[in-house]
Order: structure tokens, then sequence, then C-alpha cells
């Protein structure tokens, strides 16, 4: 991701959870069915939260799995500070600033969960890294990813554009915040779920699918093979 991306989430931390629910017509949903997903039965799962920004995933699973093990990943210092607020005192929870995309783990995982954070990557940088998750996945482990996606025709996507603009605009959001949030879009480099799925199925993936979608935001799942 580059350097404009990272000024941009950086100087949006301080307002990033405040604002989400407004930016997200169908927030409860889309995180809900992405929570329901996240499934161990383990009570200590090893969880990484790619782009995690402020946690604020990492928090719902959390009340899911109080004692999971969870290790939140960010290439935004500014985000993952908010995030320490968040979960100050609590020893199972560990930070890495860095960009996921090329990141050397040394680590694997139960799950690994992420949330509008992969439609930033380039289509290929999103396969190669749906490869690196798969090989992250200890065996039966689950990919959950929560993001935005692109329409099959440019019209779709201008239909979903004019629905959030609406949206948004309704919400009661003040315009200084909608502005910023549209200039943030601009980096957006959304995908089509069909192309997602294909590109999880390639990486190894079993049960690939889209589990949920409202306009441009989808929630993908996928299962490594068990042993």
């Amino acid at each position: 991701m580059d350097v404009s991306a990272k000024k941009l989430f950086d100087a949006n931390a301080s307002q990033y959870d405040r604002e989400r629910k407004h930016l997200i017509p169908c927030f409860d949903d889309f995180y809900g069915i992405a929570l329901s997903l996240v499934q161990s039965e383990k009570s200590r799962p090893c969880i990484l939260d790619l782009g995690a920004g402020t946690g604020l995933f990492s928090s719902l699973v959390l009340h899911k799995y109080p004692e999971a093990q969870l290790t939140l990943i960010d290439f935004s210092e500014a985000m993952l500070e908010k995030a320490q607020q968040r979960f100050r005192g609590m020893n199972n929870v560990s930070y890495i600033i860095a960009d996921y995309s090329d990141y050397s783990f040394e680590s694997t995982y139960d799950i690994v969960i992420s949330s509008l954070s992969i439609h930033h990557l380039t289509h290929e940088a999103k396969q190669r890294l749906f490869v690196k998750i798969y090989r992250l996945l200890r065996a039966g482990g689950l990919f959950v990813n929560a993001d935005q996606v692109a329409g099959n025709h440019p019209q779709n996507d201008q239909y979903y554009r004019q629905r959030w603009l609406e949206a948004i605009h309704r919400s009661g959001l003040p315009q200084e915040a909608i502005k910023a949030s549209v200039e943030r879009r601009k980096l957006n480099i959304n995908a089509r779920v069909g192309d997602q799925i294909r590109w999880m199925e390639q990486a190894g993936f079993q049960e690939a699918d889209c589990m949920y979608k409202y306009f441009d935001f989808a929630v993908f799942f996928g299962r490594k093979q068990e042993e």
C-alpha cells in the first residue's frame, strides 16, 4: 500500500470508529455475519487481523472469544495506537506496524480475519495475499474477509456509489467527514465477487464463498483443508 493511503488513514484515525457506522449503511449485518463466521472449537484460538486499523473487528471477536490470542497488523501507526488504547491492559493482544502484504510472519494461525482493507491491494497482490493467508493458516483454519467489492458491470458500480452517497448524506455526518471518506474511496481497487472466490479457490481454500453482499459490501469465507 502506498504512502498516500497511509497518510489518509493516519489522519482519520481519531474519528474512524465513530464514523464507520454512518459510512457503512449495512454495518450491523456486515460485521454481524462476519463475526458469526469466526468459529473455533478452541477457547483460545490464535487469530490474525490483517489491516486491523483501530481494532473494531478484533474487539467483536474478543467479545466472542475473550481468551483468543490476537495479533493485529496495520501499516498506520496512528490506527494501531487507537487499537492499543481500546485493548489497554489486555495481554492477549499484540501489534505489528507493517504492510501485511509483504511482511514475513513467523507464526501460524487458527483464523485470519480482515475488514475493509484488502480492497486497497492490486488484483495481483490480492491473489498473492490469498496464497499467503492459506499458508499462514493451520489445518482446518478459517479466513473471514469483510470487504468492499466491484460490481460485474460499470453500471452496477455507479448504482452502488449512488446508493452509498444517498445513505451517508442522510446519516448526519458533517460534510467534512463525507468529503474525506469520498477521497479515501478513490484509493479503492475493488475486485468482483466471482474473481475473489476463484482466487481463493486457486490458493487452496475449500468452501470459498461470498456469504453476504449489500451492494459493494461483501463478506467472504474460506477454510483450509484438514490434514
